[in-house]
């Protein structure tokens, strides 16, 4: 992942692009021929904020960046990149985890990555219902 300086209300994000693994792409395409959504930085984000809505921090693994899906940080996060970026900083604090920047970049990036994979699960969305159910589920 690139790295620039783009400051704003919410903080100063670091990303410049992201590159997902190549095991990443292969389940969106699959999500993405399930749901509808058609474009990468829409399931991301879903992704991103399933991933955070789990209780536990992920599992600090080497992700490759190995696929040839690739999106500045301003089109996956749109006019709401800085919130983005925010969320990702405040759940570094809520973990006990440092909030320097290559921290949160990394964070952002297990948090992508294993949102993606839960998005994935054989039978957790076949649909884009699914995704409502999802974001509405209190439960987690």
């Amino acid at each position: 992942m690139a790295s620039r300086r783009s400051g704003g209300r919410l903080g100063t994000v670091v990303i410049k692009q992201i590159k997902l693994s190549s095991q990443a792409r292969d389940k969106l395409i699959r999500i993405k021929s399930r749901t509808g959504i058609g474009q990468w930085n829409i399931l991301c984000r879903w992704a991103l904020v399933v991933s955070m809505k789990e209780a536990s921090p992920p599992t600090v693994v080497e992700i490759p960046a190995d696929s040839n899906v690739e999106m500045s940080w301003q089109v996956f996060g749109g006019e709401l990149n800085e919130l983005y970026w925010a969320l990702v900083k405040a759940r570094c604090i809520k973990d006990g985890l440092a909030t320097d920047e290559e921290t949160v970049a990394q964070q952002f990036r297990l948090h992508l990555h294993r949102g993606i994979g839960y998005l994935a699960t054989p039978s957790a969305i076949n649909n884009i219902g699914d995704l409502i159910n999802l974001a509405l589920d209190e439960k987690s």
